[in-house]
Protein backbone atom coordinates (compact mmCIF):
# COMPACT_ATOMS: atom_id res chain seq x y z
CA UNK A 1 0.00 0.00 0.00
CA UNK A 2 1.31 3.25 -1.00
CA UNK A 3 2.33 5.82 2.08
CA UNK A 4 -0.64 7.55 3.50
CA UNK A 5 -1.32 11.19 2.47
CA UNK A 6 -0.66 14.18 4.69
CA UNK A 7 -2.34 15.17 7.41
CA UNK A 8 -2.60 18.51 6.21
CA UNK A 9 -4.57 17.71 3.15
CA UNK A 10 -8.23 17.99 5.17
CA UNK A 11 -7.40 20.96 6.61
CA UNK A 12 -6.32 22.49 2.98
CA UNK A 13 -9.47 20.82 1.41
CA UNK A 14 -11.79 22.61 3.74
CA UNK A 15 -9.94 26.03 3.19
CA UNK A 16 -10.52 25.51 -0.17
CA UNK A 17 -14.26 24.79 0.35
CA UNK A 18 -14.46 27.97 2.73
CA UNK A 19 -12.59 30.11 0.00
CA UNK A 20 -15.13 29.22 -2.98
CA UNK A 21 -18.25 29.23 -0.87
CA UNK A 22 -17.06 32.80 0.31
CA UNK A 23 -16.40 33.82 -3.34
CA UNK A 24 -20.15 32.55 -4.65
CA UNK A 25 -21.57 34.84 -1.40
CA UNK A 26 -19.56 37.99 -1.58
CA UNK A 27 -19.07 38.17 -5.32
CA UNK A 28 -20.89 35.74 -7.82
CA UNK A 29 -24.44 35.77 -6.25
CA UNK A 30 -23.92 39.19 -4.68
CA UNK A 31 -27.56 40.00 -6.52
CA UNK A 32 -29.40 37.68 -5.09
CA UNK A 33 -32.28 37.69 -2.22
CA UNK A 34 -30.01 37.37 1.30
CA UNK A 35 -32.46 34.37 1.41
CA UNK A 36 -30.91 32.73 -1.88
CA UNK A 37 -27.07 33.66 -1.45
CA UNK A 38 -26.43 30.96 0.94
CA UNK A 39 -28.16 28.50 -0.59
CA UNK A 40 -26.82 29.40 -4.01
CA UNK A 41 -23.28 29.60 -2.42
CA UNK A 42 -23.95 25.96 -1.36
CA UNK A 43 -24.65 24.84 -4.25
CA UNK A 44 -21.59 25.89 -5.61
CA UNK A 45 -19.46 24.34 -3.55
CA UNK A 46 -21.40 21.14 -4.12
CA UNK A 47 -21.35 21.82 -7.73
CA UNK A 48 -17.11 21.75 -7.39
CA UNK A 49 -17.18 18.71 -5.16
CA UNK A 50 -19.18 16.39 -7.34
CA UNK A 51 -17.91 17.26 -10.82
CA UNK A 52 -14.29 16.79 -9.13
CA UNK A 53 -14.97 13.75 -6.63
CA UNK A 54 -16.07 11.66 -9.52
CA UNK A 55 -12.92 12.42 -11.63
CA UNK A 56 -10.77 11.91 -8.51
CA UNK A 57 -12.55 9.28 -7.08
CA UNK A 58 -12.86 7.32 -10.62
CA UNK A 59 -9.08 7.84 -11.11
CA UNK A 60 -8.16 6.57 -7.58
CA UNK A 61 -10.10 3.35 -8.40
CA UNK A 62 -9.04 2.38 -11.58
CA UNK A 63 -5.04 2.98 -10.43
CA UNK A 64 -5.32 0.95 -8.08
CA UNK A 65 -4.61 -3.19 -9.11
CA UNK A 66 -5.65 -4.51 -5.93
CA UNK A 67 -9.15 -2.93 -5.51
CA UNK A 68 -11.65 -5.01 -3.50
CA UNK A 69 -14.01 -3.92 -1.15
CA UNK A 70 -11.18 -5.08 1.63
CA UNK A 71 -8.32 -3.62 0.33
CA UNK A 72 -5.82 -1.24 1.74
CA UNK A 73 -6.50 2.27 0.97
CA UNK A 74 -4.09 3.68 -1.70
CA UNK A 75 -2.67 7.60 -1.44
CA UNK A 76 -5.12 8.79 -3.91
CA UNK A 77 -7.67 7.53 -2.61
CA UNK A 78 -7.42 8.76 1.30
CA UNK A 79 -6.33 12.20 -0.60
CA UNK A 80 -10.23 11.86 -2.28
CA UNK A 81 -11.66 10.75 1.32
CA UNK A 82 -10.00 13.58 2.47
CA UNK A 83 -11.03 16.05 -0.30
CA UNK A 84 -15.14 14.87 0.07
CA UNK A 85 -14.45 15.18 4.22
CA UNK A 86 -13.52 18.82 3.50
CA UNK A 87 -16.58 19.49 1.79
CA UNK A 88 -18.85 18.10 4.37
CA UNK A 89 -17.07 20.00 7.06
CA UNK A 90 -17.70 23.22 4.84
CA UNK A 91 -21.10 22.76 4.16
CA UNK A 92 -21.87 21.92 7.95
CA UNK A 93 -20.35 25.08 8.54
CA UNK A 94 -22.75 26.45 5.98
CA UNK A 95 -25.63 25.13 7.76
CA UNK A 96 -24.69 26.26 11.16
CA UNK A 97 -24.48 29.80 10.17
CA UNK A 98 -27.15 30.14 7.30
CA UNK A 99 -30.43 27.73 8.76
CA UNK A 100 -32.39 27.74 6.08
CA UNK A 101 -36.03 29.73 6.70
CA UNK A 102 -37.67 26.40 5.00
CA UNK A 103 -36.44 24.27 7.87
CA UNK A 104 -34.81 20.65 7.10
CA UNK A 105 -31.46 21.50 8.30
CA UNK A 106 -31.15 18.94 10.51
CA UNK A 107 -32.01 15.98 8.11
CA UNK A 108 -28.92 17.22 5.89
CA UNK A 109 -26.51 17.82 9.19
CA UNK A 110 -27.24 14.37 10.50
CA UNK A 111 -25.91 13.09 6.89
CA UNK A 112 -23.05 15.04 6.63
CA UNK A 113 -21.90 14.01 9.89
CA UNK A 114 -22.97 10.77 9.10
CA UNK A 115 -21.03 10.18 5.91
CA UNK A 116 -18.07 12.47 7.67
CA UNK A 117 -18.09 9.74 10.45
CA UNK A 118 -17.86 6.91 7.32
CA UNK A 119 -14.74 9.15 5.52
CA UNK A 120 -13.04 9.76 8.49
CA UNK A 121 -12.85 5.95 9.90
CA UNK A 122 -12.21 4.72 6.95
CA UNK A 123 -9.18 7.01 6.26
CA UNK A 124 -7.59 7.81 9.71
CA UNK A 125 -9.16 4.42 12.01
CA UNK A 126 -8.88 1.46 9.71
CA UNK A 127 -7.31 2.50 6.76
CA UNK A 128 -9.26 0.49 4.39
CA UNK A 129 -11.78 -0.24 2.69
CA UNK A 130 -11.86 3.15 0.58
CA UNK A 131 -12.89 1.30 -2.82
CA UNK A 132 -15.96 0.66 -1.46
CA UNK A 133 -17.06 3.58 -0.56
CA UNK A 134 -15.45 5.56 -3.26
CA UNK A 135 -17.17 3.52 -5.62
CA UNK A 136 -20.60 4.47 -3.59
CA UNK A 137 -19.00 8.49 -4.03
CA UNK A 138 -18.85 8.23 -7.65
CA UNK A 139 -22.65 6.99 -7.80
CA UNK A 140 -23.93 9.20 -5.72
CA UNK A 141 -22.08 12.45 -7.34
CA UNK A 142 -22.73 11.35 -11.21
CA UNK A 143 -26.00 13.63 -10.89
CA UNK A 144 -24.29 16.43 -9.07
CA UNK A 145 -24.12 18.88 -12.13
CA UNK A 146 -27.78 18.17 -13.10
CA UNK A 147 -28.62 18.21 -9.26
CA UNK A 148 -27.10 21.70 -8.74
CA UNK A 149 -28.52 23.06 -11.49
CA UNK A 150 -31.68 22.38 -10.85
CA UNK A 151 -31.43 23.81 -7.65
CA UNK A 152 -29.58 26.98 -8.20
CA UNK A 153 -32.10 27.75 -10.87
CA UNK A 154 -35.16 27.15 -8.06
CA UNK A 155 -33.17 29.14 -5.59
CA UNK A 156 -33.15 32.10 -7.73
CA UNK A 157 -36.57 32.02 -8.36
CA UNK A 158 -39.59 32.55 -10.89
CA UNK A 159 -38.84 36.38 -11.75
CA UNK A 160 -35.71 35.24 -13.79
CA UNK A 161 -36.91 33.74 -17.36
CA UNK A 162 -33.30 32.16 -18.10
CA UNK A 163 -33.60 30.10 -14.50
CA UNK A 164 -37.46 28.98 -15.21
CA UNK A 165 -35.90 27.95 -18.79
CA UNK A 166 -33.06 25.85 -16.89
CA UNK A 167 -35.06 24.02 -14.20
CA UNK A 168 -37.90 23.28 -16.36
CA UNK A 169 -34.53 22.29 -19.45
CA UNK A 170 -32.59 19.90 -16.62
CA UNK A 171 -35.92 18.35 -14.02
CA UNK A 172 -36.56 15.04 -16.49
CA UNK A 173 -33.15 14.58 -16.83
CA UNK A 174 -31.78 15.06 -13.60
CA UNK A 175 -35.17 13.10 -12.11
CA UNK A 176 -34.04 10.00 -14.64
CA UNK A 177 -30.36 10.23 -13.92
CA UNK A 178 -31.32 9.90 -10.20
CA UNK A 179 -33.82 7.63 -9.75
CA UNK A 180 -30.78 5.09 -12.12
CA UNK A 181 -27.97 6.16 -9.83
CA UNK A 182 -30.10 5.91 -6.32
CA UNK A 183 -33.07 3.43 -6.82
CA UNK A 184 -31.21 0.73 -9.27
CA UNK A 185 -27.28 0.76 -9.13
CA UNK A 186 -26.94 2.21 -5.54
CA UNK A 187 -28.79 -0.43 -3.56
CA UNK A 188 -27.82 -3.54 -5.80
CA UNK A 189 -23.33 -2.21 -4.97
CA UNK A 190 -25.02 -1.95 -1.05
CA UNK A 191 -26.40 -5.86 -1.51
CA UNK A 192 -23.22 -7.02 -3.21
CA UNK A 193 -20.96 -5.36 -0.42
CA UNK A 194 -23.31 -5.93 2.27
CA UNK A 195 -22.70 -9.73 1.58
CA UNK A 196 -19.08 -9.46 1.26
CA UNK A 197 -18.81 -7.60 4.81
CA UNK A 198 -21.44 -10.19 6.16
CA UNK A 199 -19.46 -13.35 5.12
CA UNK A 200 -16.50 -12.16 6.49
CA UNK A 201 -14.79 -11.20 3.45
CA UNK A 202 -13.01 -8.01 5.27
CA UNK A 203 -13.36 -9.20 9.50
CA UNK A 204 -9.02 -9.31 9.74
CA UNK A 205 -8.80 -5.50 8.30
CA UNK A 206 -12.16 -3.64 9.55
CA UNK A 207 -13.61 -4.18 12.52
CA UNK A 208 -17.21 -5.49 12.70
CA UNK A 209 -18.75 -2.94 14.14
CA UNK A 210 -17.46 -0.49 11.47
CA UNK A 211 -18.34 -1.84 8.66
CA UNK A 212 -21.94 -2.50 10.27
CA UNK A 213 -21.92 1.36 11.54
CA UNK A 214 -21.33 1.89 6.95
CA UNK A 215 -23.64 -0.07 6.09
CA UNK A 216 -26.22 1.47 8.38
CA UNK A 217 -25.47 4.92 7.14
CA UNK A 218 -25.17 3.95 3.53
CA UNK A 219 -28.76 2.39 3.82
CA UNK A 220 -30.11 4.83 5.77
CA UNK A 221 -28.79 7.64 3.16
CA UNK A 222 -29.82 6.07 0.09
CA UNK A 223 -33.44 5.05 1.25
CA UNK A 224 -34.02 8.69 1.88
CA UNK A 225 -32.60 9.55 -1.46
CA UNK A 226 -35.33 7.05 -2.36
CA UNK A 227 -38.29 8.62 -0.75
CA UNK A 228 -36.81 11.96 -1.92
CA UNK A 229 -37.11 11.52 -5.44
CA UNK A 230 -40.03 9.41 -5.15
CA UNK A 231 -41.62 12.39 -4.03
CA UNK A 232 -40.23 14.61 -6.62
CA UNK A 233 -41.88 12.28 -9.26
CA UNK A 234 -45.43 12.34 -7.63
CA UNK A 235 -45.05 16.37 -7.45
CA UNK A 236 -44.07 16.10 -11.46
CA UNK A 237 -47.08 14.29 -12.96
CA UNK A 238 -49.46 16.14 -10.33
CA UNK A 239 -48.07 18.77 -12.09
CA UNK A 240 -48.00 17.96 -15.41
CA UNK A 241 -51.65 16.95 -15.09
CA UNK A 242 -52.97 20.02 -13.38
CA UNK A 243 -51.43 21.76 -16.47
CA UNK A 244 -53.05 19.64 -18.92
CA UNK A 245 -56.88 20.16 -17.16
CA UNK A 246 -55.96 23.82 -16.78
CA UNK A 247 -55.12 23.66 -20.82
CA UNK A 248 -58.14 22.23 -21.55
CA UNK A 249 -60.52 24.51 -19.21
CA UNK A 250 -58.65 27.52 -21.45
Amino acid sequence: MESITNYKDLPLFFSIFIFVYLLGYLFIFRRWTPESRPLASSCLISLLHGISAVYLATRALISDPNRGFSSGNTQSQNSVLDFSSGYFLADLLHLAVFPSPAGGDSLFAAHHAAVLFVFLTCRYMVAHGACALLALLVVAEATSACQNSWTLAAARGPDAPIAVGIRRFVTLPFYASYSVCRCVVAPLFIVRMTWFYVTGGADDVIPRWVWVSWTVVIVVAVTVSILWIWNLWVLFFRENRYSKIAKKIK
